[in-house]
């Protein structure tokens, strides 16, 4: 290939056939749900081959996964410096990342029924929420304060909104958030 063809094709074509099916499965998990979504209606709605989606995916599962993770965490608010503050914002981005449009469904595939399927999935969830707010706490801790651990934060924090999301509890939201820092912190509530 010479230098002329590379510059033609930033990023090449798998990585254009990756952001198609992404967008696509993003689009009809939104419109549809994650349960009636297929790997034949991504791969019309992207525009590929079905094979390839089977090649490079296997599963809807997996397809699902992948884009969960390749969302990441990409525009999670940045820490202020405030244990309580970064907390909040944590946590408010994670329920707003669930709640939105097709965002459950995403974490619905990751438990998925194939249980290899499903212990790989919550693996990669459970690692990505710790990601999230592990710099939080260690930050914390660097300033000199004794922040809760983080299976603390995950138990009394992460575990509620996940919860509360899954079953469309209602009052789920920005000031219930606050509420769950507060009771971790053993602080009153900001107003």
């Amino acid at each position: 290939m010479n230098a002329d063809a590379s510059t033609k094709r930033p990023g090449g074509r798998s990585t254009r056939v990756r952001d198609a099916v992404h967008g696509a499965v993003t689009a009809l998990v939104a419109e549809r749900g994650a349960d009636q979504v297929s790997l034949s209606a991504v791969a019309q709605r992207a525009r590929v081959n079905p094979s390839t989606l089977y090649r490079r995916w296997g599963t809807l599962a997996a397809l699902l996964v992948d884009v969960a993770e390749r969302h990441g965490d990409a525009g999670a608010p940045p820490p202020v410096g405030d244990l309580r503050t970064d907390l909040e914002n944590q946590a408010a981005w994670t329920l707003t990342e669930l709640s939105r449009p097709g965002g459950i469904a995403f974490f619905r595939a990751e438990i998925a029924p194939d249980i290899d399927e499903r212990h790989t999935g919550l693996r990669e969830c459970l690692r990505r929420v710790s990601d999230r707010f592990a710099p939080v706490l260690d930050a914390s801790r660097e300033r000199g304060e004794m922040p809760p651990s983080l299976e603390q934060v995950l138990d009394r924090i992460v575990a509620p909104l996940y919860f509360r999301v899954v079953f469309s509890i209602p009052g789920t939201d920005e000031a219930y958030v606050r509420g769950l820092v507060a009771e971790l912190l053993g602080k009153p509530e900001r107003r």
